[in-house]
């Protein structure tokens, strides 16, 4: 799969990207470095891809064992205040709409925390070549 992002030319840091056919994706930095926050910025998205997944693993769980799961919630916050000393925290609480059970709730987040995405954050070597088309 392939990823397109393109600067925007009106002088801005924003950017356009392409993921599949969605291409109104848009990504801008925060204001403390240039940018005009218009849009998330890669954070954001970095974040929001855990609790995304978090959240769809669980559903999914929950829709093969016939749970009566309505909605689910995913809050991530961020603390970021240590990221240049290479710790980067996330805390990601989920909300499950039409479960009560404590046993089942635990198990819905043990389901969570086996999200692809976490095993990407936490677990994967991820290689990163950059190269000039």
């Amino acid at each position: 799969m392939t990823i397109t992002v393109i600067t925007q030319r009106d002088g801005s840091l924003r950017q356009q990207a392409t993921v599949r056919e969605f291409s109104a994706l848009a990504v801008d930095a925060p204001r403390e470095v240039g940018g005009d926050e218009s849009a998330p910025d890669p954070h954001d998205y970095f974040d929001l891809s855990l609790g995304a997944c978090k959240a769809m693993t669980a559903l999914m769980y929950a829709r093969r064992k016939h749970l009566p799961v309505e909605a689910i919630t995913a809050t991530v916050e961020r603390d970021a205040s240590d990221e240049a000393r290479g710790h980067y925290r996330l805390t990601v609480t989920l909300t499950f709409e039409g479960i009560d059970d404590p046993e089942t709730l635990n198990r819905l987040l043990e389901i969570a925390d086996r999200c692809p995405i976490q095993r990407l954050m936490t677990v994967s070597d991820v290689d990163i070549t950059t190269r000039q088309a």
